[in-house]
């Protein structure tokens, strides 16, 4: 299945043994506006592929993939405020905000004003948030069992996507 996309293998971006994303053909010219050359494109459909194979398995534990992300955060960090949650998402608080309500309603979350200023609200798990942890263990090894991608591959996309969220911000910031 080509979906469109280019498929003649010369074509096809592969990995090196440094571990860095290349291509072993012709990408087109440069500032070239083929949508299947576009990097933003690739991301976009990449994630929203793996956003639909987190689904399944997210729905066996009444989770969408937004609310099983705040709850990554909460497993490894613990209480923390709206604004601290926000940032480790890449989020703003108007779309923090209502997942957490959602969270709460569920059982999972309880939020509540901070005692040492007014202004900040705390976000902790519950014992059911707690609970819904050891169950979640599972999904990063289902979600390779349903894509059929080792661990050593995710390993390298994840660091190589890193690199590029942190070479894409640092652009984004001198241009301001």
């Amino acid at each position: 299945m080509n979906n469109g996309r280019v498929t003649k293998q010369e074509d096809v971006g592969s990995v090196g043994s440094s571990g860095s994303v290349g291509f072993s053909g012709s990408v087109g010219p440069a500032g070239s506006l083929l949508l299947d050359e576009q990097l933003c494109f690739a991301l976009y459909a990449a994630q929203r592929a793996v956003t639909a194979a987190y689904r399944p398995l997210l729905e066996e534990l009444g989770l969408t993939y937004p609310q099983y992300l705040v709850l990554l955060v909460l497993w490894e960090r613990g209480e923390t405020t709206v604004k601290e949650l926000a940032t480790a998402l890449h989020l703003d608080y108007g779309t923090v905000s209502p997942l957490l309500k959602r969270l709460e309603s569920a059982g999972l979350v309880r939020r509540e004003r901070s005692a040492h200023d007014e202004r900040s609200v705390l976000v902790a798990l519950t014992g059911r948030g707690e609970l819904l942890r050891e169950r979640a263990e599972e999904v990063p090894q289902a979600l390779l069992t349903a894509t059929g991608v080792s661990e050593a591959e995710v390993t390298r996309l994840r660091e190589e996507l890193w690199r590029l969220a942190e070479r894409a911000e640092g652009a984004a910031a001198r241009r301001r």
